[in-house]
């Protein structure tokens, strides 16, 4: 009975066949809302894609730059006192580094005696033009004395032939008035030359003063450019701060001799600092400068947020300008994406506000949905990246210092710049008139 009791599978089968339209519909009903889920939000990603992620490109490539100055000396010395070290925060000329300014001094004596000695020889050339005006002058009268004694010589000789005749005057007498006109024509033409070469002697020492004066002399000039070289070493011994910064990289010592141009220190103006995103080449098609940028730095993370603008983009690709650039010319070449730096310029008061530190770490995204700039720069700057006045200064009392050599050495009666041109003339008369006489020479009857 038992046996009889015991469903067949048909009749199984038959009692569970209601069952299974139920667990299908199941089924269909979550696959359905699955594939809805998918496809509402893929057309949401798509919708995102283009109406908001299109417009943006970012990197987390991207770090912090800055100007990172160089403290070097312009002389050579061993230094005395270090007012600055590393972390310390200095103003524009303040004292960083002093040289022993034993060397310089002595140097700059050397150069104002140089100067004055200068000064005394031009000096001497200026007085040396009335010497040897008054030799012109001389001369010129010797050729006077001369004519005249050959005029004396003729009328002697001229009486003595007169009264050889009738044996009144002797054949020797007459000899030695012969002899006598004859020394008297040498002694003028001696005179003559005299007079060419102290005009000679005259117009070369004019040609070394004419048109200036003492001060303006080639070679006054020569000693006092030394001077001024003199004292700006002297100067130079203190090296100011260029800027206002932080000081870095401290590697001088005391008691340290250094030579020009050996690094000491460096000096970072955290207030112009600037990032470098090195973004894919495949995302700069629609990067241009002016652009508006979002950043935001590790140090700080997604709570502060830096705003920028594109700055202008790199003309060459970071492994173009690498130390050993990339060899794709081989055999095993693999592609690889290249990156371009992208500089971009930083608020000054969102960084004096949260300060930024060279080399941090920044994420940047760029809004590339104004695309009316430009990718290159067409026009040179306007104004300078940046400029100190501290080494204009150091040499503002170097002309006074000559000055005050000049005039200790210039003396009494020495010509100055409006006086120069006049005295190199002072002489022309005299000379002029040597001219004259020494054409009347030439029109005496000999």
């Amino acid at each position: 009975m038992s046996d009889n009791n015991t469903p067949t599978p048909a009749a199984a089968n038959a009692s569970a066949a209601p069952e299974a339209p139920a667990g299908n519909g199941k089924r269909r009903r979550a696959l359905t809302a699955l594939a809805a889920v998918v496809i509402v939000a893929g057309g949401g990603w798509g919708l995102y894609e283009w109406l908001v992620a299109s417009h943006y490109e970012d990197t987390d490539n991207a770090y912090v730059q800055g100007n990172v100055i160089q403290i070097t000396p312009q002389i050579g010395g061993t230094v005395m006192a270090i007012n600055a070290d590393d972390t310390d925060f200095v103003k524009a000329g303040q004292p960083l580094v002093q040289l022993d300014p034993a060397d310089a001094k002595v140097a700059l004596e050397q150069a104002e005696a140089a100067l004055a000695q200068a000064v005394r020889q031009v000096r001497t050339l200026y007085a040396n033009n009335g010497s040897l005006a008054a030799q012109v002058t001389l001369r010129q009268a010797d050729i006077v004395k001369a004519q005249s004694d050959i005029a004396k010589a003729q009328d002697d000789l001229q009486r003595r032939r007169a009264l050889s005749g009738n044996g009144a005057v002797s054949k020797e007498e007459l000899n030695h008035a012969e002899t006598a006109l004859d020394n008297a024509k040498s002694q003028l033409a001696a005179a003559q030359a005299g007079v060419v070469a102290a005009r000679e002697a005259l117009a070369s020492n004019q040609s070394l003063t004419e048109g200036t004066s003492v001060a303006q002399h080639p070679s006054v000039q020569a000693a006092a450019a030394k001077v001024r070289e003199a004292y700006l070493a002297t100067q130079r011994v203190a090296m100011p701060a260029p800027v206002d910064g932080y000081v870095a990289k401290r590697t001088v010592q005391l008691g340290q001799r250094v030579a020009a141009g050996t690094p000491m220190m460096s000096i970072v103006p955290l207030n112009q600092l600037w990032v470098d995103a090195n973004f894919k080449e495949v995302q700069l098609r629609n990067i241009r400068i002016d652009q508006p940028v979002k950043l935001t730095a590790d140090v700080y993370g997604k709570k502060v947020e830096y705003t920028g603008k594109v700055a202008g983009l790199g003309v060459g690709t970071g492994s173009a300008f690498a130390l050993l650039p990339a060899q794709n010319a081989t055999g095993n070449w693999i592609k690889v994406v290249q990156r371009v730096p992208v500089r971009i310029a930083l608020d000054p008061e969102q960084l004096k506000a949260n300060p930024l530190r060279i080399g941090l770490s920044m994420d940047a995204e760029i809004d590339i949905s104004q695309k009316g700039g430009k990718m290159l720069a067409d026009a040179p700057r306007a104004t300078a990246i940046s400029q100190t006045q501290v080494y204009s200064k150091l040499d503002h009392g170097a002309d006074a210092e000559v000055e005050r050599i000049v005039a200790a050495n210039l003396g009494r009666g020495a010509p100055t710049a409006a006086a120069a041109p006049a005295a190199g003339r002072s002489a022309t008369p005299a000379a002029t008139a040597g001219t004259a006489a020494h054409g009347a020479s030439q029109s005496h009857p000999g």
